[in-house]
């Protein structure tokens, strides 16, 4: 699942993801995130940390609380220690910038969380 405010980021993401041969859902927010975690189960949630309604730690904690085996990865330009230190005690596997190499960057994180 694809997790982030910019349409234009979800779409580009998808795009990635599905020439992969990944099956992919999305959600424009931390809320929505967690009720479709609930209801989908997902392997993998790519996560943003700045979005409306509620954000990408807040979503992960809620979403490690309904479904414990699902890998979180945050995708975000925020790539600070604390931030670092915060997304690991709220569950997330992994924390990948969206910066010029993101999608290579992205990929491989995916795949390594996937094969855990």
């Amino acid at each position: 699942m694809i997790v982030d405010d910019q349409a234009v980021i979800r779409d580009r993401l998808r795009a990635l993801f599905e020439d992969e041969d990944l099956r992919v859902s999305d959600a424009s927010d931390g809320a929505e995130a967690v009720q479709k975690a609930q209801r989908e189960k997902p392997n993998l949630i790519i996560l943003d940390l700045s979005m409306p309604v509620m954000n990408g730690l807040d979503a992960a904690r809620r979403i490690k609380a309904i479904a414990p085996s699902t890998h979180i990865l945050m995708f975000t330009l925020h790539t600070y220690p604390q931030l670092l230190d915060e997304a690991r005690k709220a569950g997330i596997s992994s924390v990948v910038s969206k910066s010029d190499a993101a999608g290579p960057n992205l990929l491989r994180a995916l795949r390594s969380l996937l094969a855990a």
